[in-house]
C-alpha cells in the first residue's frame, strides 16, 4: 500500500512539474440554476458500478466486438490489458449513460490527457477528462482526490460535457470550446472530432 501511494505521488509530482504535460483544461465556474446542480449532483453520487443493460443478444455481441476493437486500438497507451478493459467499460458505461458517443469521449480524453490518469494542467484540471477542482465543491462533496479515480474522473467529466451540450443545443463545437474554456475557438473543438474519428467504430 505504502510503494502504491508513493507511485501515486510521483506520478503526481511529474504532472504537476509538467514533466507530464496535459492539454489546458479550464472549465469556468458559473452559477447554475439549483435543479441543474441538484441534477448533476445526483449524477455523479450514484455509486453503483458500471452494469450495462442490453435488450438482446445482437445487442451485447455488438457491446463485445466494440469492446474487443477498442482494447486493441488501446494498446499503445493502457497496455496492462485488465486495466483497459475496465477503463473501457466504464468510459462506455459513463459516455451512454449521459447519452454522448463513447467515440466523442475517447476523443476528448485523447486530447486532454492522452488517456494519462494522474494528468493535471497548468490550470488545475485534473484526470483523465482534465476536470477543474471546483466541480467537486459544486456538485459534489469536495473531495479533489476523486478526479484521479478512474469512475469519478469520467462520471464528472461525462456529466460536465452533457451539461454543456444541452446548454449549447446540442452544438458540439461550442460545447467543446465551453469544455475547454476557449468557447467560440476553433482548434480544441477540431482536435477533438478529428481525434473522435480514431474511435469511432462500425459493426461488421
Amino acid at each position: 500500500m505504502r510503494a502504491l501511494c508513493l507511485l501515486q505521488l510521483s506520478f503526481l509530482t511529474l504532472a504537476w512539474c509538467g514533466n507530464l504535460p496535459a492539454h489546458a483544461g479550464n472549465q469556468q465556474e458559473e452559477r447554475l440554476a439549483d435543479s441543474v446542480t441538484l441534477a448533476l449532483a445526483q449524477a455523479v453520487a450514484d455509486a453503483r458500478p458500471p452494469k450495462p443493460q442490453f435488450k438482446d443478444v445482437e445487442q451485447r455481441i455488438a457491446y463485445l466486438n466494440w469492446l474487443g476493437g477498442m482494447s486493441a486500438r488501446l494498446s499503445d497507451k493502457l497496455p496492462d490489458r485488465q486495466e483497459r478493459i475496465e477503463f473501457l467499460e466504464s468510459a462506455w458505461y459513463e459516455a451512454t449513460r449521459a447519452g454522448l458517443e463513447p467515440a466523442l469521449v475517447l476523443g476528448l480524453i485523447q486530447v486532454e490527457s492522452a488517456f494519462r490518469k494522474y494528468a493535471i494542467s497548468s490550470a488545475g484540471a485534473s484526470g483523465y477528462m482534465q476536470v477543474m477542482p471546483f466541480w467537486t465543491r459544486a456538485i459534489g462533496d469536495g473531495d479533489r482526490r476523486k478526479l484521479f479515480h478512474m469512475r469519478s474522473n469520467l462520471r464528472y467529466g461525462c456529466a460536465i460535457l452533457r451539461l454543456y451540450l444541452d446548454q449549447e443545443g446540442g452544438d458540439y463545437f461550442m460545447a467543446l470550446g465551453k469544455y475547454n474554456g476557449s468557447r467560440g475557438l476553433p482548434e480544441y473543438p477540431t482536435a477533438v472530432l478529428n481525434a473522435k474519428k480514431r474511435w469511432e467504430y462500425a459493426a461488421q
